[in-house]
């Protein structure tokens, strides 16, 4: 029977290895206990959280885009354009 590190309770964080090897554990643990940190090889980490997490996160920034470029305080910023007559082309 293989031994796995088991991270302590407190802790968020698994090693790849042990993060496959208990998959269900790491999920319900993101569902209960918040976001969990899985270090892979190259010494960079991924989190695995809840999806009401994910859009917990996402639909705070959410805005629509006329209201975000309104946001944006450029109604006084000069946009007009010169007429466009074309270009002389030889052919």
């Amino acid at each position: 029977m293989p031994r796995f590190k088991v991270p302590p309770q407190e802790s968020d964080s698994w090693e790849l290895d042990d993060a496959r090897a208990r998959f269900g554990e790491v999920v319900r643990r993101a569902r209960q206990e918040g976001p969990q940190r899985v270090a892979v090889r190259d010494g960079e980490s991924v989190f695995v959280i809840s999806s009401d997490e994910l859009e917990r996160l996402t639909e705070r920034n959410r805005q629509p885009l006329v209201s975000f470029l309104e946001s944006l305080g450029l109604q006084d910023l000069p946009l007009e354009r010169e007429p466009d007559k074309g270009r002389d082309l030889d052919l």
